[in-house]
């Protein structure tokens, strides 16, 4: 299945805003799903991995799947794809539209923020949709990923009104709940409510696969084990970039975990049962808040 389509008909219906999508997995594959269900948009596609190129079409992720280069031309363009490939992207384009809206999805924001090329910040807006599952590809998306969830603007003053403008509309038209912070200061939270929890959930499963009986172990896994190890499902080459980009903010809050367990450890060596319900009375707190 050829997936270029000779002509690129993205003025086939002047009174829609074009939305291009590079990459086309269970980010990208949703916000086409989502955006092709308004009358405001019509959705272009493109993903270097041809099975996915064919899959979006199959399962009408997007109206049409285009060149790298043709996608340059969009109204709007998201970039759904790991990382360490949104830095590369940025540096790759040659013809973007003047006013074009470039919106990134990445998991960080300050060194994608810091390589935007000076020429395009106008253009740019760092965005991080806080919705994902552990599952990847284009059949993992589905229309409803972003409703009800937060999406993060960050350092938006550096953006084009304009540009501004069209990434709350969109983000809204998503049902997504908008928050505003800097780029430094959304690294360092995410260590914590998101990174942190896929370093604990892989370890976790390394845990269990190097126990002898590993087998029977798992025969006994019930709802905890499952709730803790979901993340560890996750893509290994996307999480390694995230953790790459955010090393400094993920170490510190690794060595503060690590802090916290040991004390558990230790009032456990020491049948200090007291003491450990404190502690965990002091974790059910946290639900109070959530």
């Amino acid at each position: 299945m050829a997936y270029l389509v000779s002509s690129f008909h993205i003025r086939e219906k002047m009174e829609k805003k074009v939305v291009g999508i590079v990459g086309l997995g269970l980010i990208g594959g949703s916000l086409g799903l989502a955006l092709r269900e308004s009358d405001k948009y019509r959705v272009v596609g493109y993903d270097r991995n041809p099975k996915h190129r064919e899959e979006a079409i199959h399962l009408h992720l997007v109206d049409e799947v285009v060149s790298f280069e043709e996608i340059e031309r969009v109204d709007i363009l998201f970039l759904a794809i790991p990382v360490e490939g949104i830095i590369s992207a940025l540096n790759s384009f040659k013809n973007l539209k003047e006013d074009i809206t470039i919106i990134d999805m990445g998991s960080t924001k300050r060194e994608i923020v810091s390589a935007v090329p000076e020429k395009i910040r106008k253009n740019f807006v760092a965005a991080h949709p806080m919705a994902g599952t552990e599952k990847s590809g284009p059949s993992a998306g589905f229309s409803s990923l972003y409703k009800d969830r937060v999406v993060v603007l960050c350092d938006l003053e550096e953006s084009g009104e304009k540009q501004r403008q069209e990434s709350e509309e969109i983000f809204s038209y998503l049902q997504m709940r908008i928050l505003y912070m800097d780029s430094v200061e959304h690294d360092l939270h995410t260590a914590w409510i998101s990174h942190l929890p896929h370093v604990i959930s892989f370890s976790l499963a390394n845990s269990v696969m190097a126990q002898e009986k590993r087998d029977s172990i798992l025969n006994l896994s019930a709802g905890g084990f499952r709730d803790m190890s979901r993340l560890a499902k996750s893509s290994p080459r996307m999480w390694r970039d995230i953790f790459q980009q955010n090393r400094d903010n993920l170490l510190h809050s690794i060595n503060l975990f690590q802090d916290e367990l040991n004390s558990f450890k230790s009032l456990i060596a020491n049948e200090s049962w007291d003491d450990v319900e404190e502690q965990m009375k002091s974790a059910n707190r946290l639900h109070e808040i959530l």
